[in-house]
């Protein structure tokens, strides 16, 4: 998402800010980390008490809209490390990345499925929805999620119910915290125009949330 904003006196500033990722404001990764502790756990019990072989190595499915490499993927490295999780004992991940293009993330999802992995983790609402689109046993947690119910990923937030889980992001708040932030580098704006990502279905609930938050800042809201 880009941002154009214009000061009263006039002056124009540009900033980008990307919507498919919004990293600043993501739950941190060591989080989504321990959620993934929990669904491998979860996933894995009746196969424990089935009779699973000791020493199983977990394969972790890692679906990226965007391409390599990533912050988050260190840092989600890092987090299931704290929860006792060593790479290359515990579990392995197959990564892909789509580059930005949408169009392949069901292509990629389908691979992680026909591995299979033992849950995907999808890094926006393209990604989850493609991955959720091509199984229903396997366990999806999402990340980077605007809007679940919208979306089509869960039925509720009390009730989710089907095979995603994750956090979801609080856009009041970070639609707030946005048009702060540019407040705060620039002075007292006047005009904000956002150049939205179509192909995100979150976005339309983003736009929204930063509506009504232009509004309550006495900022006038332009969509491009």
């Amino acid at each position: 998402m880009i941002c154009l904003v214009r000061r009263r006196a006039g002056a124009h500033l540009s900033v980008q800010l990307d919507s498919r990722q919004p990293s600043f404001t993501e739950v941190p990764m060591q989080r989504i980390g321990l959620v993934v502790a929990l669904t491998l756990s979860l996933a894995v019990a009746p196969l424990a008490a089935g009779g699973q072989p000791p020493g199983k190595i977990y394969r972790i499915g890692w679906l990226n809209q965007g391409g390599a490499p990533t912050t988050g993927l260190v840092a989600f490295r890092e987090g299931l490390k704290e929860f006792g999780y060593a790479e290359g004992r515990q579990y392995v991940m197959e990564i892909r990345f789509a580059s930005g293009r949408t169009e392949l993330l069901p292509v990629l999802a389908a691979e992680l499925a026909a591995l299979p992995v033992d849950v995907i983790i999808a890094n926006s609402t393209p990604s989850a929805l493609a991955a959720k689109q091509t199984t229903r046993s396997i366990p999806i947690v999402a990340m980077g999620v605007a809007d679940p119910v919208g979306s089509g990923l869960v039925q509720s937030l009390a009730r989710p119910g089907g095979n995603v889980t994750g956090p979801a992001l609080a856009l009041d708040e970070v639609s707030n915290k946005w048009l702060e932030l540019l407040m705060m580098v620039r002075g007292r704006l006047s005009r904000v125009a956002v150049v939205s990502n179509s192909t995100n279905q979150s976005m339309p609930l983003m736009l929204r949330s930063l509506e009504a938050s232009a509004r309550a800042l006495k900022l006038t809201f332009d969509r491009a």
